[in-house]
């Protein structure tokens, strides 16, 4: 059941951030073309492009903040534990999962428009105080301006306007599970919510829930249902051990090729209604090093696979601003595919060879697209890159302080 929270009673203290002082007008600078400089001024503010994004790494011991068109560090926050990093979904915030709970990170990125000019501001990034607490926190979904938190421990889903996150204090709705599982949930629109069926020991399919808590529809055809993404017509896809699972107001499920064909991790795009995932056949590996990728059209429910000739993990996949499929290979490149022909168009070098390692906490390269830049991170030299797609141009580079680990962007 979908119970409201009131004013956010999981809130420890929400620290209020205005915008500070105007730093630039409309004409200084021009989307997709670096400002001239980045100063910090006496209050705290840097000169940024309009709609500029910043970068945040996780790494063992905290966070590091980026400028997303330079690469250059703008904040190191110290914070304990294992850290997963996701876009709040209101542009400058992210969510980061922490051993207890989500704490939410303001990354400083904010503009104002006034007619036929805009103000841009850029604040120093901070660790804010407001926290979710979770037990086992895990996915983090962002949909309809819904942001939804997900604790493995309980089943527990934390429903919030992401708009309200600036406010400090969102007001929070709590959907209690069936069981306790490691699972995901969407919130649909008008209020419903779709999120996975499972106990401690299996995971089945998923129910979505109208704004009152009832039950509206289910599939219990989906064994080991893991991941999520949203593709264009507002169609949800869910991987499964033997295919995929489909809503598009009604269930469909689309079946691998192989009895055992494990599809745990999805990227789509709202330009195309083919959804990119990940393709695994072996169930009884202990690390099973994928080379093939499959292709879910929603639309015709349908799937292909497509072999790349080089092995990729879980922070491989993502999607480039005309609805191309993207896969950051242990070659070192980005695979560009057209999903709708299955071809691999081009191939952009951007790092060394690479493996993966065993454990899956441990440090790998991650692909991370924001408009027409993709940023990959290289842990074996503690660096990080901005790849402009079209060109394939790496226009920026930097090394770290830190081993990074996952990466989130937020901007325009």
């Amino acid at each position: 059941m979908i119970t409201p929270s009131g004013p956010s009673p999981l809130r420890i203290a929400a620290v209020a951030s205005p915008l500070l002082a105007v730093i630039a007008l409309a004409g200084c600078a021009s989307p997709g073309a670096p400002s001239a400089a980045s100063p910090v001024d006496e209050s705290g503010s840097r000169e940024v492009e309009l709609g500029a994004p910043r970068i945040v790494i996780a790494h063992d011991g905290g966070l590091t903040v980026l400028e997303g068109d330079t690469l250059e560090p703008v904040a190191d926050l110290p914070l304990d534990g294992f850290l997963r990093v996701n876009a709040a979904g209101d542009g400058r915030h992210v969510i980061v999962s922490t051993d207890d709970g989500f704490r939410v990170v303001d990354t400083g990125v904010a503009t104002e428009e006034h007619g036929d000019h805009a103000h841009y501001y850029a604040e120093e990034p901070r660790l804010t105080e407001l926290a979710f607490p979770a037990e086992h926190p895990g996915h983090v979904t962002t949909h309809h301006g819904i942001t939804a938190l997900f604790a493995d421990g309980t089943g527990e889903v934390q429903l919030f306007d992401a708009d309200a996150l600036a406010e400090g204090e969102p007001e929070v709705r709590i959907h209690h599970s069936e069981e306790a599982h490691h699972g995901v949930a969407v919130a649909l629109d008008e209020g419903a919510l779709l999120t996975t069926l499972g106990d401690d020991e299996r995971r089945t399919g998923a129910i979505v829930l109208d704004d009152s808590g009832n039950e509206l529809t289910r599939s219990e055809d989906c064994p080991g249902v893991h991941g999520e993404t949203v593709s264009a017509g507002d169609v949800v896809v869910l991987g499964c051990e033997d295919g995929a699972l489909v809503f598009d107001g009604a269930f469909t499920k689309i079946a691998a090729p192989d009895a055992y064909g494990r599809i745990g991790n999805q990227a789509g795009s709202p330009e195309s209604p083919i959804v990119l995932g990940d393709y695994k056949v072996d169930a009884d590996a202990d690390l099973e090093r994928p080379t093939r990728v499959s292709l879910i059209d929603t639309e015709q429910a349908s799937m292909r696979l497509v072999e790349l000739g080089t092995s990729y993990t879980f922070r491989s996949l993502a999607r480039g601003p005309h609805g191309e499929a993207l896969v950051l290979g242990t070659d070192g490149a980005i695979h560009v595919i057209d999903p709708v022909s299955g071809t691999v168009s081009k191939r952009i070098s951007v790092i060394d060879e690479w493996s993966e390692p065993v454990d899956w906490q441990q440090p790998r390269p991650a692909l991370e697209v924001r408009g027409h830049v993709a940023y990959v991170t290289d842990p074996s030299d503690s660096s990080v890159h901005a790849v402009e797609l079209e060109s394939g141009e790496v226009t920026a580079s930097a090394v770290l302080d830190h081993v990074p680990n996952e990466l989130a962007t937020v901007g325009e």
